[in-house]
């Protein structure tokens, strides 16, 4: 039979998770069941969320930060929307796809930790449990009255658990930090708003500065001083969904004296403006 050449959308659900929810559930602000036609393609700079696309049927792909990943029937491909991404159908074997966008606490810790920024396919999950996972919660966002906040973010969890055994018994295992870099990252992460200097930081670790670069590039992939700018804008994206301090006000929270140099910073990693982001963030909940 030959690919279908529009996209078929089965399911396609709404939501409009309470901003009180958002800050301790996972919640999922849309979800649905797409046949893909040849041409199914999209392409982003940002978008709120994490989409997470349950492949049941043919093939798709994925293009990450200039690397293209090909999905197969069975994977589950997890795309961090905050950042630049792109994905579509395979045009000789469209994929069918279930997908979530989710929201919530420690998606970025989770994604770091199953290592998708550099392979956003997980492969190897279970497809029948996951896939009635997504059964069950189109029908609890379907419902006249959506099911529970509580019931939503426990199904959620679950899929994710799935994916995190799928990494594991795929020899992914979560990176272990060596043991002369466990303090001055404890350090970095609890006091992330202090100045720390590589003379610093090495001090803690008890290796020469060059030493201790080397060796936290080999774990890291980055410098400690990138690292830590990734943090802070990291802490400083939740002050700015979270709260409504000023945006001098949350650079001053997390490390920076400079506003000027904070908003050029925080628009290196985002793309965005402290502001913009702020603005894009809180008007998605609202029409979510």
């Amino acid at each position: 039979m030959p690919a279908a050449l529009e996209n078929v959308f089965l399911v396609s659900l709404h939501s409009m998770p309470s901003p009180a929810h958002q800050e301790v559930f996972y919640t999922v602000p849309r979800a649905g069941h797409l046949i893909a036609g040849i041409h199914h393609h999209i392409q982003r700079n940002h978008f709120p969320g994490h989409e997470l696309i349950l492949c049941v049927r043919g093939r798709g792909w994925t293009c990450i930060e200039g690397h293209r990943h090909k999905v197969e029937q069975g994977d589950l491909l997890w795309i961090n929307c905050h950042h630049p991404h792109e994905h579509g159908a395979d045009p000789h074997d469209p994929w069918e796809v279930y997908w979530i966008r989710v929201e919530g606490p420690r998606l970025e810790q989770i994604s770091d930790l199953l290592a998708v920024r550099e392979n956003p396919v997980i492969r190897g999950v279970d497809l029948e449990a996951v896939g009635s996972l997504y059964h069950q919660l189109f029908e609890l966002l379907a419902g006249e009255a959506p099911g529970s906040p509580a019931s939503i973010h426990a199904h959620v969890a679950q899929v994710l658990a799935l994916a995190f055994n799928a990494r594991q018994q795929a020899g992914v295992r979560t990176p272990q930090l060596p043991i002369a870099l466990r303090r001055p990252v404890e350090r970095m992460k609890m006091f992330y708003f202090e100045s720390h200097t590589v003379a610093s930081l090495s001090a803690l670790a008890g290796l020469s500065a060059t030493h201790f670069s080397r060796l936290f590039k080999k774990a890291f992939g980055t410098s400690p001083v990138d690292w830590l700018r990734r943090e802070r804008i990291n802490q400083a994206k939740r002050r700015l969904v979270d709260t409504t301090d000023a945006v001098k006000a949350i650079a001053d929270q997390v490390g920076y004296n400079d506003r000027y140099f904070f908003s050029k910073d925080f628009k290196k990693h985002t793309g965005l403006t402290p502001n913009q982001f702020r603005e894009v963030e809180t008007s998605s909940r609202r029409t979510v």
